[in-house]
This record gives C-alpha cells, structure tokens and sequence, in this order.
C-alpha cells in the first residue's frame, strides 16, 4: 500500500462507531401540520405525538387563530414532554395571502430560533403547504386520517392541495382499510395504519366507577356516545330512537361543530353533556348500558374508521353502530359489534341487548380476542420503523 492509500488514522472503527452514535443521538424535531387542536378531543394526533415525542421534538403546529391582536405572534405551551403546540395570532382583516405570509414568516422565525439539526415533516392536513412547501424535511409523512375533502366546509382546492402533497410525500399513513384502498392508487408507499386504543385506560370501565354527577341522575337504560357531533352524525337517527323509546336515555358527550346546535333533537330522554376530558370518559363508558355509533351514510362517513369502536369495547360496552364499512370488516364481522341500517334495526339491537339475548361472557370473550395485541404504541411503533427507514 503507497501513502496515498492509507487510510485516515483518525477513522478508526472506535471513531466512526462514535460518529454514528453521536449522530442518532441527535433529536430530530417533527414538525407536525394540524387542521385539529391540540385542546378539542383527545384522539389520534395526540395519542401518536405525546409518543413520538419519546424520540423526536415535535412541533404540533395548529390553525391560526384570528383577532385580538395588532400584530402576528406565535403561542408557545408544552401539554406533553416533548409536544410543544404553537398556535399562529392574526390580526383580523388579513386577507388569504397576507395570512400565509403571517403564518410561513411565525414559522420560520421559530425554526430559525431553535435551528433543527434534522426536520421531519408530518402532515395531517395539505392545506398548509400554502406555508410549508418551502421547507425541505429529510422525510414527508402525511398522516390521512379522513377524506378530508368529503367533510362540510372543506375548501375547494383540498383535492389539489392533497394531489400535490402525495407527489410529495414519502410515505403515507391512513386512518383506515378503507381509505388505504383509496390512497394506495395513488402513492407506492401508502400504509394502514387504523387508529387504536389504550385498553388498560378504557378497561378501567369494565367495574363499577364512580359515576360523574351529571349522569349519576340519569335513568336506565342508557345509551351513550362520545365523540364530535358534526355532520357525521345522523341526527334524524336519534331523534326518532328517543321518540320511539322514550323510556331510553341517550346521553350524548362531545362538542358540537359545524352543525347548527339547534338542529339537534330536543327531546327529554336526550341528555347533551357536553365535552369532556380524555381522562373522564371511562367513568361515563361504565355507567351505559349500550354504546351508540349512530353514523349518517353520506360522503363524510364513507370512509372512516372511527376510534371509538375499539374504546367503547375495550369498557366492555356493548355498540350499535351504523353499517360502516370498516366497522363491519373489523369488528360487524367478528360479532363483536351489532350492525343497524335502520332505526328499526337500531331498536331491534338495542331490544336483544337490553332484554339478555346479549351472552356476556362470550362477549368478552369474541371482545378480547379482537382487540388483542392493539395498542397505540404498536400503532406508533409501526409509523416509527416506516419513518425510519426513509431517514
């Protein structure tokens, strides 16, 4: 061997080992686009950047919020180790342009400040590459939960901000098998990955709980709900269930959004509880004696998975739901949830449930077997490796 090809006697194995340590020991921060707050209903962004959060900074970074102010500034909180929220204050009166500028200047300012040693970009929603499609991460995630653009309100130019995020994208996770048939057309590397569930947080209402005061004073049978009442929610549904069986108490827990609230049904046996913490909802699940799923068919519910399912089984609930592809596949089919087209089907499974045609050991039973091995660290996990592999 000449001079010239010997090797760098500083490029030892023990150095490059260390190089490479050094190196993955480096946080890479996630920068995390949402259409949802951190703050509305605990559900799949949280649960999947709170552990994240173990290995990267995330930035979870939310839809601005308009007026109260002269000038753009940025919100900073930290709600989880690791999380940190930052929500973009404009000035009312800023026209579309001017708040994109607002929201990239806030943005960069901040990445500028804290300097990233590697970027990660997560996206929940396209439309925020108005702000971020400058930003060059090592890796693109979008995180399709829904059909975004199937949802009321949703902008005109979703479908082409979405086309435009797909090109873009490395990898792209759906809430759902149903969705995934759909993405995995269009993108090579498109994963389901359903959303799932803390079984020991939600199997706390398998015993009697404390009840919560104000469902304590509410009568059996109960039928319960938790979740968004929006437009997927059939309200038509309801309305009929509780004037049909008016000795039936429905009690209704979540925020109500995008939906006029007095177009909801009124009538006594119908309790509307209003939203409540992650935290309290096993307490509530505990004290129903029939879980509700009462979904509209239309574009919005096409294709959802929706998270509740596994929550309200891992209490040990049993569900009526509406006939939703997923829920059929998953769970209709392992007779583990009773599916209704109808409100006389609703009725017809509520009746057999409340009456004891319901076997609860074999219940619990076919319940555990599908629920097995669910776990959203499993969940996280997955996302993780594919991530990983793309660094």
């Amino acid at each position: 061997m000449n001079l010239a090809e010997q090797p760098d006697p500083q490029l030892t194995p023990t150095s490059l080992n260390a190089d490479i340590q050094t190196a993955q020991s480096v946080r890479p921060t996630l920068l995390c686009l949402s259409h949802l707050r951190w703050g509305f209903v605990y559900q799949r962004p949280q649960h999947v950047m709170s552990r994240l959060a173990k290995d990267y900074d995330v930035l979870f970074f939310e839809e601005p919020l308009r007026g109260g102010c002269d000038d753009p500034w940025l919100e900073q909180t930290r709600p989880a180790e690791g999380v940190t929220v930052l929500v973009p204050h404009l000035p009312e009166g800023l026209d579309f342009m001017q708040s994109v500028d607002a929201q990239r200047h806030l943005l960069d300012t901040y990445l500028a400040m804290h300097e990233p040693s590697q970027l990660l970009l997560w996206y929940f929603t396209p439309m925020s590459l108005d702000f971020t499609a400058h930003l060059e991460g090592q890796v693109t995630i979008f995180d399709c939960m829904d059909e975004l653009s199937a949802f009321k309100g949703a902008p005109k130019e979703l479908v082409e901000k979405e086309q435009q995020l797909m090109r873009r994208a490395d990898v792209v996770f759906t809430g759902g098998y149903s969705l995934w048939e759909t993405k995995s057309k269009l993108h090579a590397n498109a994963h389901a990955v359903p959303s799932s569930v803390d079984l020991n947080h939600f199997a706390a209402a398998r015993q009697p709980l404390l009840q919560p005061l104000d469902q304590a004073a509410i009568a059996h049978p109960r039928l319960g709900f938790f979740g968004v009442i929006d437009e997927r929610f059939d309200i038509a549904l309801v309305s009929e269930l509780a004037r049909r069986r008016p000795e039936w108490q429905i009690v209704l827990i979540g925020p109500v959004v995008k939906i006029d609230p007095a177009a909801l049904p009124r009538h006594p046996n119908i309790h509307y509880l209003g939203g409540k913490d992650y935290s309290q909802l096993p307490a509530y699940l505990a004290g129903w004696d029939v879980a509700l799923m009462p979904f509209a068919l239309n574009e919005s519910t096409r294709y959802i998975s929706p998270t509740k399912t596994p929550e309200y089984l891992a209490g040990g609930c049993p569900v009526v739901s509406s006939p939703i592809v997923d829920v059929i596949r998953v769970y209709g089919d392992a007779r583990v949830v009773e599916i209704a087209a109808s409100v006389d089907e609703f009725i017809a499974a509520i009746e057999g449930i409340l009456d004891g045609d319901h076997d609860a050991a074999a219940f619990t039973q076919r319940v555990d077997a599908v629920l097995e091995g669910m776990s959203w660290d499993k969940t996280c996990a997955v996302m993780k490796e594919q991530i990983e592999c793309l660094r």
